[in-house]
């Protein structure tokens, strides 16, 4: 995502201690600035007229599933959604995927991981921890089943799954053409193709559908 001026990042946990840390990584890059600060489901709506970017967003809050306000947040302003969590459980994972998250890492990743994993995904990309990774490898690939096509029967071009494996590893849109060695342009009507055949929205929720019709194993 390119915007004027430095990307605007709004922090949504209910612990003033992980808030400050946040806070601290994002105010630590001259490219972002902290757009809001919320403690809650209801604060977090409150702020979402504060055009944020991004949005780090925790699961387990006072006031119900961080994984509830997802499509409200995608709705409004096209925000993305960064999952950071201690919620690292097969279900909470596939879930917020399915919600429209944007990336999924763990709190425990190092402050140099997060800062990378909101930079990747305001860049394009799909970050996700590998210990996350790993329970949705477990729960979606069935290495003897055959690949299925995508809802409507349609399956994916080898050049877009490709893409989605370079998604998967949380590569940008200029990343991926730079490995594919074709244009951006090229890449964003890969990206279209792909959303409108898996009828999804969001690159993670792109990957996981893939990997879930066993047409993309990482």
């Amino acid at each position: 995502m390119t915007a004027p001026g430095p990307s605007r990042i709004m922090i949504v946990d209910d612990d003033p201690i992980v808030s400050a840390h946040f806070n601290d990584i994002v105010r630590s890059s001259p490219n972002l600035e902290v757009a809001g600060i919320a403690s809650s489901l209801a604060a977090a709506r409150q702020q979402i007229g504060c055009k944020p970017h991004l949005t780090l967003l925790d699961v387990g809050l006072p006031d119900g599933s961080g994984l509830t306000i997802i499509p409200e947040l995608k709705a409004s302003h096209a925000t993305l959604v960064l999952m950071v969590t201690t919620f690292g459980d097969r279900e909470t994972v596939v879930a917020a995927l399915r919600a429209g998250a944007d990336g999924y890492l763990l709190k425990d990743s190092n402050a140099a991981t997060i800062l990378a994993g909101i930079e990747a995904t305001l860049a394009g990309g799909a970050p996700v921890s590998p210990a996350a990774a790993v329970y949705l490898l477990d729960s979606l690939r069935a290495p003897e089943a055959a690949p299925q096509p995508a809802e409507g029967g349609v399956f994916l071009t080898p050049r877009e799954i490709e893409l989605l494996k370079l998604f998967a590893k949380g590569a940008s849109y200029k990343e991926a053409a730079r490995t594919l060695e074709i244009s951006p342009l090229t890449v964003g009507n890969h990206v279209k193709s792909i959303y409108r055949k898996l009828a999804v929205n969001s690159r993670g929720e792109a990957v996981y559908s893939a990997m879930r019709s066993g047409q993309l194993k990482v």
